[in-house]
């Protein structure tokens, strides 16, 4: 097995090590999978879902360009929703809750499936490294696999250390040992590294659980699916979900605890994620609130375990017992397992390339909580990347890059290499400037092309997004040229107390108005027998709308994406010295020659780079 070097070895197989795999034996490499678990491939190790705000158009941009998350968590889920419909269509965020077993042991079939690939069950001790370049691994057994280039993702496991309360021990997930030797290994040849910490919340048993005391959470009447694929369906049945909240009496209990929690007594030194914090972190912090929701979450279909979402802790057992059974609906509550909190290494993500390559060590690549981030969607979107960037380096191929105005995954690896994190770093549509563009229901439309060119998709699967396509450039088409019926308009004009009209217009137009929606238009005979005729499903009646909507957002993003494509096409020479440049400020020398863009629209986005400094690049690169 391992007489011959392997293209590509990825080093575990959490959700950035699986889509790592899927992607580069998909393309053609020789592919070998390392892990210290096979049983724990594709591991929820948090909730049970998948998506959320932002993180949902992650999984349609993995999907849209061959990667195994939507299809994975669409043949998994037992609930599906839509959020903030109530808001425009560039913040609607697709979310499923999955059954956790199934997720994994979906994962695993899979990727057993996938030509290419190899597995093997050991932890991975130290790299094997020459003149700069990685040649291989080293197991803790002392075997020694080859490779021409490596991925690690490692997740919260390398020197991982669980604590709950004062108690305290070495592990990268409940149940599981910590991953030694690679920082370690990573340090002695220029790496640095630094410590987060993330937490999780109890499992608790749901038949000890009162529903009656909680407001249920029902899935979408109409589910959609995360896949643009044909080998998944939407959801014919759902679980729901549950939700109760905290109280005074809960905080003051938390508050017993704080002396021995890890979180205030200085066992914990790292920082953890701003965006989920611990229940403790919470009414330390928001000391003025009365209450916190808890989302009452099930694990699956054949399970009655339950995930406390909000309720993230690494307070002592007794404390989290005790302030849980005092939540509406906990009164009974027993416990699978107490929440804890769990300190980790990572290496600052300004040391890669944006292929995800290190700059330090040729054909090593990082993906995942390595890098920094929190989240799977954040975690699978690396891991696609670096195995498509890792196939494409040993076959001497030109890296594989999106750009802030194509991809939720390109505006990632952009903050994480040009910004860099010192806390957990988690998507959010505020972080995109283009997020009218990279909405979820045209992640097909932006990114199936590439996934062909690339090889990833075959070509029925273009076919069905250019299909897609033309038959809603046909539709604006048609609503464009073809006019409305005054009395007919007017009546759906009063129902919906708008402005009435006093001539006839185009049904463009009408559509255009915020009060009207697609389903009004329904009311036309004209627009009806259109539909029939042409059989324009609702997705792609819902494109047109938005694109007739938000026409005028969509071009002017599309006017400001341009000019950054301009500076993009500057290329800054790998090695550049800056120091040379005796017009650039001391600051955008020091940052420049750490960060080390490839481009002018790079270095612009690199904190404390003025424009007085861009100028001096441009004159500097013949511009």
């Amino acid at each position: 097995m391992f007489d011959t070097t392997y293209d590509v070895i990825i080093v575990g197989a959490g959700h950035a090590g699986c889509e790592a795999a899927a992607s580069s034996a998909n393309l053609g490499s020789k592919t070998l999978l390392v892990t210290m678990n096979l049983q724990t491939t594709g591991q929820m190790s948090c909730n049970p879902a998948m998506g959320g705000i932002a993180k949902g158009q992650i999984v349609r941009e993995i999907d849209a360009l061959g990667g195994y998350s939507g299809i994975i968590t669409d043949r998994t889920a037992i609930q599906y929703k839509m959020l903030n419909q109530s808001k425009g269509p560039a913040m609607w965020s697709p979310r499923a809750q999955s059954d956790r077993s199934l997720f994994s042991l979906e994962w695993r079939s899979m990727l057993e499936q996938t030509p290419n690939l190899d597995f093997y069950q050991e932890m991975i001790v130290d790299l094997i490294i020459e003149q700069d370049q990685i040649k291989g691994v080293v197991t803790a057994l002392g075997l020694k696999i080859y490779s021409k280039s490596v991925v690690l993702t490692n997740g919260t496991f390398l020197n991982g250390l669980i604590h709950i309360g004062e108690k305290n021990f070495g592990g990268g997930r409940a149940g599981e040992k910590a991953s030694t030797g690679l920082t370690a290994a990573l340090e002695k040849v220029g790496f640095r590294s630094g410590r987060m910490k993330t937490g999780t919340p109890p499992r608790v048993d749901g038949r000890s659980l009162d529903y009656s005391k909680m407001k249920e959470q029902p899935g979408d009447v109409n589910p959609s699916k995360f896949s643009y694929s044909d080998l998944t369906k939407p959801l014919t049945r759902q679980l729901s979900c549950h939700i109760t909240h905290t109280n005074m009496d809960v905080h003051d209990i938390l508050r017993s605890g704080f002396d021995r929690s890890p979180m205030f007594n200085g066992a914990i030194q790292s920082k953890g994620p701003r965006y989920c914090p611990s229940i403790e972190d919470k009414i330390d912090r928001f000391s003025d609130k009365s209450q916190h929701q808890i989302f009452v979450e099930p694990e699956g279909w054949n399970t009655v375990e339950v995930y406390v979402n909000g309720f993230s802790t690494s307070l002592p057992d007794d404390i989290q017992f005790k302030a849980l059974k005092l939540v509406a609906g906990f009164e009974n509550v027993k416990f699978f397992r107490p929440g804890y909190a769990i300190e980790y290494d990572y290496f600052p993500p300004t040391q890669l390339f944006h292929s995800l390559e290190t700059k330090n060590i040729q054909n090593l690549f990082f993906a995942g909580q390595i890098n920094g981030t929190t989240g799977y969607e954040e975690a699978a979107a690396q891991g696609l990347m670096a195995g498509i960037n890792a196939h494409l380096k040993v076959h001497d191929k030109p890296p594989f890059v999106l750009g802030r105005e194509e991809a939720y995954m390109g505006v990632l690896i952009d903050d994480l290499i040009l910004k860099g994190t010192e806390e957990p770093y988690r998507m959010f549509t505020s972080r995109a400037e283009y997020r009218t563009l990279l909405r979820q229901d045209n992640a097909d439309e932006r990114l199936t092309p590439k996934a062909f060119s690339l090889g990833l998709l075959g070509g029925d699967r273009l076919k069905k997004v250019e299909h897609k396509q033309k038959k809603k450039e046909g539709l604006i088409g048609f609503l464009k040229s073809t006019s409305y019926e005054l009395n007919t308009a007017n009546t759906i004009l009063s129902e919906k107390k708008a402005e009435t009209v006093n001539q006839t217009d185009k049904i463009y137009k009408l559509l255009s108005r915020p009060s009207i929606t697609r389903k009004d238009l329904l009311c036309f005979d004209s627009v009806a027998s259109y539909l029939c005729d042409f059989e324009i499903d609702d997705t792609v009646f819902e494109q047109a709308e938005i694109q007739i909507k938000y026409a005028g957002y969509i071009e002017k993003e599309k006017r400001n994406a341009d000019k950054l494509k301009r500076l993009e096409g500057i290329s800054i020479p790998r090695g550049f010295n800056f120091d040379v440049l005796a017009s650039l400020s001391h600051e955008a020398k020091e940052k420049l020659n750490k960060i080390r863009p490839d481009t002018i629209a790079q270095a612009s986005r690199i904190s404390g780079i003025n424009p007085s400094d861009i100028s001096v690049l441009l004159v500097s690169m013949g511009r």
